[in-house]
């Protein structure tokens, strides 16, 4: 579309069971959670893993989200982006798009088994965890305090405390 003029570089959208959504611009307070979570991780992944920031998966045919960060498969992604096999783990940062991203876009991860997505809440000021997808939902939710550790299941040796990646500041 991007080729053909109806959309420019510079337009934010991502392309959502065949739709193109609109997505919200990104505040200042969402950027720096981002930024952390992504120094925090690249600093603490072990090799054979990336972080890919802000940038598209492949799920099927009709969507291609773009997470704020996704940890996938170290390989070339050159000619395709990542899948829902090359993913680890999803962290999307919420700020107005809570409700469509526990809705919309975790199904959708969920449908192309994504074994762990993060929702950094900010309205909340929670981290919410979904392991273990079957069919368009995931079976286990968890909800941990803000100085608890977190690991994600399927990346050694990565852990953080929400906390540290929901300061304010």
């Amino acid at each position: 579309m991007a080729e053909v003029g109806i959309l420019s570089a510079q337009d934010r959208v991502e392309l959502i069971e065949g739709e193109i959504i609109d997505m919200t611009p990104i505040g200042p307070r969402h950027a720096a959670t981002v930024d952390r979570l992504a120094a925090r991780l690249i600093r603490a992944l072990p090799a054979g893993y990336l972080v890919r920031i802000q940038n598209p998966l492949t799920l099927g045919d009709s969507s291609e989200p773009q997470p704020d960060l996704a940890i996938v498969a170290d390989r070339s992604y050159a000619a395709e982006h990542p899948g829902g096999g090359d993913t680890h783990l999803v962290i999307e940062v919420a700020d107005a798009t809570v409700g469509y991203d526990r809705d919309v876009k975790l199904r959708l991860y969920a449908q192309f088994g994504i074994a762990e997505v993060w929702i950094v809440n900010l309205p909340a000021g929670q981290l919410e965890v979904f392991r273990d997808p079957l069919g368009d939902g995931y079976r286990q939710v968890l909800v941990p305090r803000l100085e608890e550790l977190v690991s994600p299941l399927r990346i050694p040796g990565v852990s953080l405390r929400p906390g540290e990646v929901l300061a304010s500041s």
